[in-house]
């Protein structure tokens, strides 16, 4: 990939904001920031159950920050230009991250979320170059946010 993002590659990062903005995903998102802090397989069951509205909202922001992810990986989207306006991406995996392998069992899918999981390890490499400090402090402020 290039080191000089291009107009299409600004166009698709506004696009894709454009895209959370769809009211079902901005519900989605709410829902997941407000709501989703599972330590294990259980927690994820309680929360978002099977066939539940919770359950769609956790598949619906997964699955677009994979797809999202993909984009990435696949060379389509520059990262440092997505990485400096896409920190949400890293709050869904900073959320998931724990239950990730869990994840993989149940779906019996060993490469489920592997895109989201790449390009967030990148991102958390991307932050502490600048600061060694700077995911930790993100992941404290994200686990920090449970809802009282």
């Amino acid at each position: 990939m290039s080191n000089q993002a291009t107009y299409e590659d600004v166009n698709l990062v506004l696009r894709l904001y454009e895209m959370r903005r769809e009211e079902k995903m901005r519900a989605a998102r709410s829902w997941f920031a407000a709501h989703f802090f599972p330590a294990n397989m259980e927690d994820l069951l309680k929360v978002a159950p099977p066939g539940s509205d919770e359950n769609a909202h956790f598949r619906q922001v997964v699955s677009y920050w994979e797809m999202v992810a993909s984009f990435i990986t696949q060379g389509v989207l520059h990262q440092e230009l997505f990485f400096q306006s896409g920190t949400e991406m890293l709050l869904v995996y900073t959320r998931i991250k724990g239950i990730l392998p869990l994840m993989r069992e149940m779906y019996k899918n060993p490469h489920a979320f592997t895109n989201l999981e790449k390009v967030a390890s990148e991102f958390i490499n991307y932050m502490n170059r600048t600061d060694a400090g700077a995911y930790a402090a993100f992941e404290a402020r994200i686990n920090g946010m449970v809802k009282k």
